[in-house]
């Protein structure tokens, strides 16, 4: 008899995360396809999902520390504090978004001790087969509707267009920057609601996405469209013709949502303090690349929202997918059981490097550091030991 594989979906610890990494839903395909599944007590409890949905599921329930001694995969959104009672161990699977750029000595830890991370957010989106699996664009997905009624709420007019019996009210104009999958779901919400809704990529190709969901494009005369669908890195020319064309622009719109990021990195500056003091009285801002390397807007800050000249109000959003916790944990559910059936097809993990999906989301296994980006950032300190 084939050894079951236990899969422990773990709680979430970092602040203001609602979601988690396996819904009760989930569980009877899992169950079906060889897998036990164990769940930490409370861990749905944010998302709406109570401890008795699991186990009318077919899932167990356990605390932390048996969780972690009895799975050998765990699955998570963030990754476990690493001052756990119980420490991951050699030959432990942990998945979910580990963010490894950001992270890499908690990387060069798991190496260290032998556990074998797999990282959703390095998965590549030109992978085709591998869409089922993509966690970056199912929560981009949410956090770009989440976006647009984020700042309808804080706009204190109409969306759509309005005929009375006084008059007619124009619509909102709206502007999302970034056409991304975050970007065209704030495209395709705002057009639902009625606003007018313009669109700047700095790749043609996403501006013309964006176009067939409705949005004006707006040209700003800057053109980076890189290789696989991404975009290239602008010179310092290029990026302040873009804010500067910008900041001419930005006084027509009553709403402005951004979602610019670079994985790893710092995002890009779009809109100047300059440009926001354009705007006029009672425009909003949405940022959803706001984080502690700044973000998308001057001045914004993650999860606050602030008044960056008077009247303006500007809303750092970094993430909105945790406060559609239940639709959003739906989603992530469907990409990790994907990954879990990829990786153990007979209900056994079984890791290949070689294997073109693996290679992707593989950030380290057998005590090595399996992803180059992420060994590179770590390559001054280990050369300086």
């Amino acid at each position: 008899m084939i050894e079951r594989t236990a899969v422990g979906v773990l709680k979430e610890h970092a602040p203001g995360e609602h979601r988690v990494a396996l819904v009760p839903g989930a569980v009877p395909g899992l169950i079906e396809a060889g897998f036990d599944v164990v769940v930490e007590q409370g861990a749905g409890a944010r998302a709406g999902f109570g401890d008795a949905e699991y186990h009318d599921a077919g899932a167990a329930m356990a605390g932390p520390d048996e969780l972690r001694r009895r799975c050998d995969v765990l699955v998570c959104v963030d990754p476990p504090p690493e001052d756990g009672p119980v420490p991951l161990r050699a030959g432990q699977v942990l998945l979910g978004m580990l963010q490894p750029l950001r992270r890499h000595r908690r990387v060069r830890d798991w190496a260290r001790r032998g556990v074998t991370a797999v990282s959703l957010d390095r998965l590549p989106r030109t992978l085709s087969r591998a869409q089922a699996m993509d966690a970056l664009t199912s929560q981009a997905n949410v956090a770009g509707y989440r976006a647009v009624l984020v700042a309808a709420h804080a706009y204190r007019g109409f969306l759509p267009m309005l005929t009375t019996a006084t008059g007619t009210v124009r619509p909102a104009a709206v502007l999302v920057l970034g056409c991304g999958v975050a970007g065209l779901a704030a495209v395709a919400t705002a057009r639902r609601l009625g606003a007018a809704v313009s669109a700047f990529d700095v790749r043609p190709e996403a501006v013309a996405e964006a176009a067939s969901l409705g949005a004006s494009p707006l040209d700003l005369g800057v053109d980076a469209a890189g290789e696989g669908g991404y975009a290239r890195a602008l010179t310092d020319d290029e990026a302040r013709r873009q804010r500067d064309r910008l900041a001419d622009a930005i006084g027509r719109f009553d709403i402005v949502v951004t979602t610019a990021q670079v994985p790893g990195g710092p995002a890009p500056l779009l809109v100047t303090q300059e440009a926001i003091g354009g705007m006029r009285p009672g425009s909003v801002l949405v940022d959803l690349a706001a984080g502690p390397l700044g973000g998308n807007i001057s001045g914004s800050e993650p999860d606050e929202s602030v008044e960056p000249v008077p009247g303006v109000t500007l809303i750092g959003a970094p993430n909105l997918p945790s406060e559609m916790a239940p639709a959003a944990s739906t989603a992530y559910a469907r990409n990790v059981t994907a990954m879990l059936h990829h990786l153990a097809p007979e209900g056994r993990p079984v890791i290949d490097p070689g294997d073109e999906i693996q290679r992707a989301v593989l950030v380290a296994h057998g005590g090595e550091i399996l992803d180059p980006a992420v060994a590179e950032r770590l390559q001054p300190e280990g050369a300086a030991a």
